[in-house]
This record gives C-alpha cells, structure tokens and sequence, in this order.
C-alpha cells in the first residue's frame, strides 16, 4: 500500500531530492501534498507533474490555480501552512522548511500522530523541550534528515543507548578551517561563502563557517538520541566522507561514510529501515581518496560551541534565542551590516541578557526566538 506523503519545503533542495525519491519509488510513495514558500512558479510546475496532489500551499495565491486544480486545496497566507500541517490525511510528512517557519508545522504534524522525516533544525534547536513532550503524548515518529543524524541513526540500529559512550558529530570546518582566529578580522562574504567542500545556500553556508551549524546539530542530537550534551563530541573531518559515529562502552566505535549526496539519508527517512536501491552515480572509492583526517574542535577558534555547554546546564527557551539571535547576526552580515566576528558577539549578547524559562509553553518559544532577533537587529545593525 502507498504511503501518502506531503512534503513541506518542495522548492529547496532537500524537497527537490526528496521529490526524485518518491518518483524512484512510485510503488511506494504518493505525494498528496506540497508547500512552496514564494516560489509559485515551481508551485505549478509540481502540480503539473503530479495530478495526485490534493494539498498545496504558497504566501501568495496564484489567480487560477483554483479552476484550473479544483481536486486541490491551496492553502494561503500566515496561517495556510500551519492548517497544511494539520492535514490528517497523509501517512508521512517530511519537513524540508529552512528557519523556524518550520517549528510549528512539525508540533502539529506530531500532535496528529503522524511520522515525520525531518530536515528543519530549527525544530529541535529552538523547540525541543516541546517538541519532546509532544511526542511523548504521540505515536509519531521521528525519522532524521540530516546526513550528521541519520549516520548516528544508522550505526545505533540493533543497539541500545544505554551501551552507548558517546555520539562523535563530524564538522568540516567550513570555509576559514585553515585560517586562525587573527586572520578572521575583515574576512569578507564573498569568501565567507566559498565552502571548500560543495555548494550549499548562504545561511547554512555562514552558519558553516561559525560552526553554529555543527553546534545545531548537537542540540538535535541531544533531542533525537535522549543523550546528554557532555556524551556528544564534535571532531572536524575535512575530507566530510566519515558523516558521524557512535562509541560504544567498550571501546568500540562505528562509523557511517558515504559520499555527500543527500538523497542516500532523505531515502532511508523516507524507507527506513531498508537500505535498498542505489542512490547516485559514485561509489565510494576509500583507495581513491586516500586518507582521512580528523582533528578536535577548539573552542577559542570557535568559541559558538561554548553555546552547547550554556545550554547543557540551561536548557528551557536557551534554544529559541539562540537560534533567533543567529538568524538576525547572519542576516545582518549579508547584508554587509555587522563584521564576520560580529556574528558571534551578537549571539551571546542576546544570551546574556535574555529572560530565561527553565519550561517553555510553544509561546514561550516563539516570544524567544522573536527576542533574539529584535536584541540583535536593535543592538547590532549599523
């Protein structure tokens, strides 16, 4: 039998490579539904490659589109993608949202018991202490998406966490690995941008070079695996082959590798638990490539991963300004408003003087997040 699937986030590059997933598997998969953000010309192109659609959403409406789909409901505005969310019908919804538009969508999509494949950080990061009750009260699933998480996914298949030493995130170290924190002064977004590994959007491509991005994706690992922060490592990993790995009690340690192709951990969401059918053109060649290099994160070149150990002992709405503040930093340093160095001076200033709440309410959460933005915008933008 098909699973319906909705897909929220279709006209980014993880909803493109899930949308190749689910006509690799047409068998397996029917889309039923779709949200696109403002790119409404892919709005059409989708609905025209997929008469299954009975859901889709978009800011703004497209004159037409009702007459010409009425199978379909369009779904609108600053509340359409929340009632998309809600939508009961489907069997696995995957969340592809960049930013923390994505957080409520996926609260709703856990409350309604349905399975979740998650590529939206901002979900955990700023609400994984809802997020977590939510699905305590649930028979979701969570299914991760993130290369980093599903690599951990993988290696802790067949066996328990309690045997598990600690989880070992990999980082590439993003575009200024090889300079020193004294050459960061003046760096500019030209270069911030050129990631020595592959081509990625600019947001996540400066949250990279920061490593806010790796200190992220520690929260979530925090979230997904029930694992306390000081049992996750973080190593940088130029050659980004090994994707991340778990050790075990006794010393034992297993590793996913693979190459950087998003659709090997967007199919095992999608199909867990099978590994079968090929995704991509390459193998991975280890002769080929030679050798691997791994060296510890330091946090005086990157003091960002001292958020990770604040939140530790913090926790609450922690999260939520962090991610907030962040946004508005990266913004701003597009934008050519504030320095490279500037973005992390931002993030803890808004830290430092934010109103903590040790058990935050879905409100408490947006409020946070919408606090770390307006701290930084009001006292960073030049």
């Amino acid at each position: 039998m098909k699973r319906k699937v909705i897909l929220l986030g279709a006209s980014g590059s993880i909803g493109t490579q899930t949308l190749e997933i689910i006509e690799k598997y047409p068998d397996e998969f029917e889309l039923i539904g779709i949200s696109v953000g403002h790119n409404t010309s892919r709005l059409v192109e989708i609905l025209m490659a997929y008469p299954t659609i009975r859901y889709a959403y978009s800011i703004e409406s497209v004159p037409g589109l009702v007459l010409k789909y009425p199978q379909t409901r369009f779904y609108n505005g600053e509340k359409g993608l929340e009632e998309l969310a809600s939508v009961k019908e489907a069997d696995l919804f995957v969340n592809a949202l960049v930013g923390f538009t994505g957080f409520i969508p996926s609260l709703r999509i856990i409350e309604n018991g349905i399975d979740l494949a998650l590529a939206n950080k901002e979900t955990l990061v700023a609400g994984g202490e809802v997020i977590k009750k939510a699905l305590k009260k649930s028979s979701s699933r969570l299914y991760p998406i993130d290369s980093e998480h599903s690599a951990i996914w993988q290696c802790l298949h067949g066996n328990e966490t309690k045997e598990v030493s600690r989880l070992i995130i990999t980082a590439s170290g993003g575009s200024f690995r090889d300079r020193s924190r004294a050459e960061l002064e003046g760096v500019t977004v030209e270069q911030a941008l050129r990631h020595p590994n592959w081509s990625m959007g600019a947001k996540i491509t400066i949250d990279s070079a920061t490593m806010v991005n790796k200190a992220f994706e520690v929260i979530e690992a925090h979230y997904l695996f029930d694992m306390p922060y000081d049992k996750i490592a973080v190593l940088l990993h130029p050659e980004s082959i090994v994707h991340s790995m778990v050790e075990f009690n006794d010393h034992a340690v297993l590793a996913q590798l693979g190459q950087a192709d998003m659709r090997i951990p967007i199919q095992y969401a999608m199909r867990y638990p099978s590994h079968a059918g090929e995704v991509g053109e390459e193998r991975l060649d280890l002769a080929k490539i030679g050798a691997l290099h791994f060296r510890e994160v330091d946090e005086e070149r990157y003091p960002v991963m001292k958020v990770v150990r604040l939140l530790a002992a913090y926790g609450g709405n922690f999260g939520a300004v962090f991610n907030g503040a962040n946004d508005a930093a990266v913004d701003l340093f597009l934008k050519q408003k504030i320095t490279f160095l500037e973005i992390e001076k931002a993030i803890f200033g808004a830290l430092k003087e934010m109103s903590f709440v040790s058990d935050p309410t879905v409100e408490d959460i947006i409020e946070a997040h919408a606090y770390g933005q307006r701290y930084v915008t009001e006292h960073f933008a030049k």
